[in-house]
């Protein structure tokens, strides 16, 4: 049994359901602050397969060790955080207390229950701005410009720590750069609650009407044309690349960090207009000023996590926006929370 914080949220699910096709069995653990059980409910009908669920805060203790006691796990995948940039400026001690100290508390509970294998769902944010891209696992790791990031590399050392007190821990820190997409059945898809922070989420509602216009933060970074550029990385390809780290976990030995990308950059436009040309609409934009946190371009390269996973993404960005769009029309209303 494979225990899945954060299990009912974007990439939680996502995650859930390669985990059952894979022949696992799956706990779900979420305190559905910004999620569905819905989520959990498409799994069932696309796999035929039910994840366990129970609802749970990872900064609840007494609720975490009742997750632990209910049965007995090979290791944990955790997911569970507030991951929001430019809500992370807004309420640093909020990301603080959700995303650090929910970890101490998960960490606490694994060690108690002799659970030593765990899968961390950390950022490309723990870079910083790099000095150059593709960003290798060597980039130096330098101080996040959002406290978010800076959540995220906090749990990343505190994994180094007590992989180095206990080395009979192994753990993979995947840094994935920017997940967006849907499950190509449509049923399966990210679904934000109140104002999306993401850009994708965002467009989707613009382009289904929703909305009237996506911001685009800036339009003078020192990109190919100005705006943002990130690596938009399929949810699938994304979700496999988790089933794959929890294969290898003990093969990799110690705590290791892998990135997992496309390892192309595309900018805000770039994806703006491929959405576009999914929905078979223009996508109406107005240019902002830049948001606070955020930096001009970073990308990956994915190379050790095909040479240590076998893994690689496979879904280009016509494939992401097309899936996304599948999933926004045949729920315009996401889960209908």
């Amino acid at each position: 049994m494979i225990l899945v914080t954060g299990g009912a949220g974007y990439i939680g699910s996502h995650t859930c359901l390669e985990l059952l096709q894979a022949g696992h069995g799956v706990l779900a653990v979420d305190n559905l602050s910004n999620a569905s059980q819905e989520s959990l409910a498409r799994v069932e009908q696309l796999t035929g397969q039910k994840p366990r669920f129970m609802k749970a805060d990872l900064r609840d203790r007494a609720a975490l060790e009742r997750v632990f006691a209910s049965g007995r796990f090979e290791a944990v995948l955790h997911f569970a955080g507030l991951k929001a940039v430019g809500e992370s400026v807004e309420k640093p001690l909020e990301y603080y207390e959700n995303n650090v100290s929910g970890t101490v508390n998960l960490l606490e509970c694994m060690r108690k229950a002799g659970v030593k294998r765990l899968v961390f769902s950390s950022s490309c944010t723990v870079y910083g701005a790099p000095a150059k891209v593709p960003v290798t696992e060597d980039t130096p790791l330098s101080p996040p410009a959002n406290p978010y990031g800076r959540t995220k590399l906090v749990i990343e050392d505190m994994c180094r720590e007590l992989h180095r007190s206990d080395p009979a821990w192994r753990i993979a820190l995947l840094r994935y750069f920017n997940p967006v997409g849907a499950h190509p059945s449509g049923a399966l898809g990210e679904d934000p609650r109140g104002t999306p922070n993401n850009v994708m989420p965002y467009a989707l509602q613009v382009a289904i009407g929703r909305r009237p216009h996506l911001n685009v933060f800036g339009d003078d970074w020192p990109t190919k044309d100005g705006t943002g550029v990130r690596d938009y990385i399929h949810v699938v390809d994304l979700a496999k690349g988790h089933v794959a780290a929890l294969a290898k976990l003990d093969a990799l030995g110690g705590c290791v960090a892998l990135n997992l990308g496309t390892g192309r950059g595309v900018s805000v436009l770039e994806l703006v207009e491929a959405l576009g040309r999914a929905a078979g609409r223009k996508v109406p934009y107005q240019v902002v000023g830049r948001r606070a946190g955020d930096i001009a371009e970073t990308w990956a390269d994915p190379s050790r996590a095909q040479a240590l996973l076998g893994w690689k993404a496979e879904l280009g960005l016509d494939a992401m926006c097309a899936d996304a769009w599948r999933w926004q029309k045949q729920n315009p209303d996401g889960y209908g929370r």
